[in-house]
């Protein structure tokens, strides 16, 4: 679980794993070997950690928010040609208030696109995310900045699970095939308006609910916050250039509780506009979740994890999803 951390998160230079990523011996690499080190304790004890030397250019992850500061700034009507509702599979733009975390309203608006998939390929259970994403056509070329972001992403993602998959002691890929062989993946594009006042919600404390969290945040403004075992709420500040990985609350599943997904919240006191965007990398849509067996047999001590109920990924985002947007839907 989250310890008692007090101060800046965890930094981790992840160049050395991502240049030995594909080799079977790569833990016989000094490199990788600190890394995976590094990524243990940072899952240990706080489940949030900067990532740097990931290889993404800095130019692609500033223009990324650049441009997305360009649409919220544009006027409510042209935001809402791209309106989230049920029948767009819960893809597009909310306005400020829509999203609510335990009930409670949020303030920040937001673009909410999920990993596009062929009709019928999951059943009843996939219809109510079926559909295309809604990109808006202002800014320009939007679409196909963020199509080659999410790919990166979603590669980087990749090699840092299978780091951490070694760091749980297992080979770098205890979690591919049936659990992440076909991963999917969710991206929340969001903006924080500016406050008058002090303490104003952006995002309530939650913890996320797929496998990594991949953030970018804006350089200039502090925001994100995470909580610390005794409760207390610890900055974190941008480092420029960086990523701000977590770790969600299915890993904390397959790892049979050895890494604990962290409470975090968001709250903008600048009177500023803030943007962040957020990549999360999932199981496969349709993956039965439960802790693997390597886990509990190298962790038996963890009895008390073992009473995990199994989960169904898919079916765990859609409930969350039309929880989050109940109200938004009984007035569409």
């Amino acid at each position: 679980m989250a310890t008692n951390f007090k101060s800046l998160l965890p930094i981790i230079d992840v160049s050395p794993l991502l240049l030995k990523c594909d080799d079977f011996d790569m833990m016989e690499d000094a490199g990788v070997a600190e890394v995976v080190g590094k990524l243990d304790r940072a899952c240990r004890d706080v489940g949030f950690f900067y990532v740097i030397g990931h290889g993404i250019s800095e130019d692609l992850i500033k223009n990324v928010k650049e441009v997305t500061h360009q649409f919220f700034q544009l006027p409510y009507e042209e935001k809402l040609k791209i309106k989230i509702t049920a029948a767009a599979g819960y893809r597009g733009y909310q306005r400020i208030g829509v999203n609510f975390t335990s009930g409670k309203q949020d303030l920040h608006e937001a673009i909410d696109c999920y990993r596009e998939f062929n009709h019928g390929m999951y059943g009843e259970t996939g219809k109510v995310l079926e559909g295309p994403n809604q990109w808006p056509k202002n800014p320009q070329d939007y679409k196909e900045l963020m199509d080659e972001y999410i790919k990166l992403c979603t590669d980087l993602s990749k090699k840092i699970l299978r780091g951490i998959s070694l760091a749980l002691g297992g080979s770098s890929y205890e979690f591919e095939g049936k659990m992440v062989g076909d991963p999917f993946w969710v991206m929340r594009i969001i903006g924080y308006p500016g406050v008058k006042g002090e303490n104003e919600i952006g995002c309530g404390a939650h913890t996320d609910y797929g496998l990594l969290t991949l953030i970018n945040q804006d350089d200039d403004k502090t925001a994100l916050q995470v909580r610390n075992l005794a409760g207390d709420w610890i900055s974190a500040i941008p480092i420029p250039g960086s990523f701000i990985c977590n770790i969600g609350d299915m890993l904390k599943i397959l790892s049979n509780g050895i890494y604990e997904s962290t409470l975090h919240r968001v709250i903008n006191n600048s009177p500023r506009y803030r943007v962040c965007v957020a990549f999360f990398y999932e199981t496969n849509f349709d993956a039965v979740i439960e802790p693997l067996e390597i886990f509990k047999e190298k962790y038996p001590q963890n009895k008390r994890f073992q009473n995990f109920k199994k989960v169904v990924y898919g079916e765990h985002l859609i409930n969350k999803v039309q929880t989050t947007f109940a109200s938004l839907m009984e007035h569409n």
